[in-house]
């Protein structure tokens, strides 16, 4: 497959912008820890998430046109495949993202399937069914992130993967009462018959019990696992790029702590992460890790196509990312960043009283 190669200068200094008030706007956890990226890397990372933002929403705000919005959506990213992006910035922001880092077309195409799922109402039996679902709409992310970042070996992938799937698994354990009050359900109907929770009957009138806060707490641990399996992928980026990766995972696994902390209930209300803790995770996430035991286990088997993707693609001229900056303006860096959190969480009890 050709390496496609848009004009560089197709996405303007209002695209790049456009982009990162997306991401603020709709990922608050993903915007705090991409703070610590590079900013040459950064500047990718906002328009490669901008447009999967983008996805998302229009399929989700498209009601009883959603088919509709998806194949809308499979032909702007086609536009941008070619070098031809919609007038919007995402999608010129996107064009020069896939172009500048050689991301095989199976990957972002590979997202669009998974939102394709979800137009299907499609349900999953199993861990293994819901984590091919993860796989395309988040897995798919975490290795397009990976491209962006310079790395394309497979076993760093294949744990750039595990946090994608990871990510998803606390994303869904989070937004049950969410998702069934749209009507969505992504919990495994395994683990729901062993619980006795009826699907239906749930999605109708959605409500917490002892067995859904066993699912949920399930869920979290399987999430845990992977997390815990991604770990050693992070030693295998440029320098300048793990903290901000760290950071993601600890603040995304954080999320289940607190959904822990409200007894499991995704029903009736939604799990959050402070701003002072978050800003807490990016000061942990600057700090040395603990040495890693490599990259030994092979991509889970709902994900091996995306690392299959990118191996059999051809590779760029390397590319240099800029060289880690030092310690001390870094803290300079993380206290700036707790100032902000923490003036917002202020500025949001006081609207609240």
């Amino acid at each position: 497959m050709p390496v496609f190669a848009p004009d560089p200068s197709a996405a303007s200094a209002a695209d790049r912008l456009a982009c990162r008030a997306a991401i603020r706007a709709g990922s608050k956890s993903f915007f705090a820890a991409s703070l610590l990226l590079p900013p040459t890397v950064r500047v990718s990372a906002y328009g490669l998430y901008a447009f999967c933002r983008l996805s998302d929403d229009a399929v989700d705000e498209a009601g009883g046109n959603r088919a509709a919005a998806l194949a809308r959506l499979e032909r702007r990213l086609t536009a941008a495949l070619d070098g031809r992006p919609a007038n919007h910035p995402a999608d010129r922001a996107l064009a020069e993202v896939l172009a500048r880092h050689a991301i095989p077309e199976a990957l972002p195409r590979a997202l669009l399937e998974g939102l394709a799922w979800d137009t299907q109402g499609r349900r999953y039996d199993t861990l293994s069914e819901l984590a091919a679902y993860a796989a395309r709409v988040a897995g798919a992310v975490g290795a397009m992130m990976t491209l962006v970042m310079g790395v394309r070996d497979g076993p760093a992938l294949a744990r750039a993967c595990d946090l994608g799937v990871a990510m998803q698994f606390t994303n869904i354990a989070r937004d049950v009462g969410e998702d069934a009050r749209a009507g969505r359900l992504y919990l495994p109907r395994e683990w729901l018959d062993a619980a006795c929770i009826d699907a239906k009957a749930f999605l109708a009138e959605p409500r917490l019990g002892p067995g859904l806060q066993r699912v949920v707490a399930d869920l979290l641990a399987a999430a845990d696992e992977l997390y815990a399996r991604a770990e050693p992928g992070i030693a295998a980026l440029p320098l300048s790029c793990r903290p901000a990766i760290r950071a993601a995972g600890l603040i995304y696994a954080e999320i289940g702590r607190a959904v822990e902390a409200n007894g499991l209930d995704s029903v009736s209300q939604r799990a959050r992460v402070t701003g002072a803790r978050k800003a807490g995770l990016l000061a942990a996430a600057l700090l040395p890790a603990g040495g890693g035991r490599g990259l030994p286990a092979p991509p889970l088997p709902e994900t091996a196509f995306l690392v299959d993707a990118v191996t059999h693609h051809p590779v760029p001229a390397a590319r240099r990312l800029p060289p880690w900056w030092n310690v001390s303006g870094q803290v300079v860096r993380v206290l700036d960043l707790i100032e902000a959190l923490e003036e917002r969480d202020a500025f949001r009890r006081s609207a609240a009283s």
